[in-house]
């Protein structure tokens, strides 16, 4: 069978539903021929709803922006994800994650789960306005994935979340590390395809203001601090 990845990013889309609860249009598709059967989320632009503080016709681009600096960085924490054309257009493709069935989100959500820790540093750093527990991705190995980055990277700061159990928790050393990973990477030359100059440099200020800090980022008191609804 040809690499998953490669299907994934060139194999024909079929799809096979939609998922209803979702804001924007969120496609289950599957990629066709592939045995053992492989499917993938998929968000068309032209299904994007237009939001006053993101550019209309951007959310698949951040989308895939976490993906990257996710990869880059070594977080390994956002499926493997690509932008491509599908059946109703340009878009966002998303490796499906089959969770565990078995485990409450909501409860794994307000844990201190470590892989909770490592998906909560990457927020605060993409500046993610919309993390649910219904993001949190637990696979029946017990792997940790996020997933819904549309409203992330904006200049100003915007974080959302219902991670906030770590606040002011000082980081480990390997959270230490992942920060430095980001330092590590040429942003302008990963991003500008993708983000505006304004947003790149945030990428920077922020992490250069978590490392400074070395702890988790607290609620801001000048915007709401947790997502509605947080599910």
């Amino acid at each position: 069978m040809k690499d998953v990845t490669d299907l994934i990013l060139n194999g024909n889309l079929m799809v096979v539903g939609r998922l209803v609860d979702a804001s924007n249009a969120t496609l289950l598709a599957n990629v066709e021929g592939s045995d053992p059967l492989i499917e993938v989320i998929y968000k068309p632009v032209a299904g994007e709803r237009p939001l006053w503080d993101f550019p209309d016709g951007n959310l698949a681009n951040r989308e895939y922006s976490a993906y990257l600096l996710s990869d880059l960085a070594e977080f390994n924490i956002v499926p493997y994800t690509v932008l491509r054309e599908g059946p109703f257009g340009f878009g966002m493709v998303q490796e499906w994650i089959k969770v565990d069935q078995n485990i409450d989100v909501v409860e794994f959500g307000q844990s201190s789960d470590h892989q909770l820790r490592k998906l909560a540093l990457f927020d605060a750093i993409i500046n993610n306005t919309d993390r649910k527990f219904g993001h949190l991705l637990v696979d029946e190995s017990g792997v940790l994935k996020g997933c819904d980055h549309g409203v992330a990277f904006h200049s100003e700061d915007k974080l959302r979340t219902v991670l906030w159990q770590f606040s002011e928790q000082p980081f480990l050393p390997e959270e230490l590390s992942l920060l430095n990973n980001v330092k590590s990477i040429d942003l302008d030359e990963a991003f500008s395809n993708y983000l505006t100059k304004e947003e790149i440099a945030a990428i920077t200020s922020r992490t250069d203001n978590l490392i400074s800090s070395a702890r988790f980022p607290e609620p801001s008191e000048a915007w709401p601090a947790v997502p509605w609804p947080p599910v």
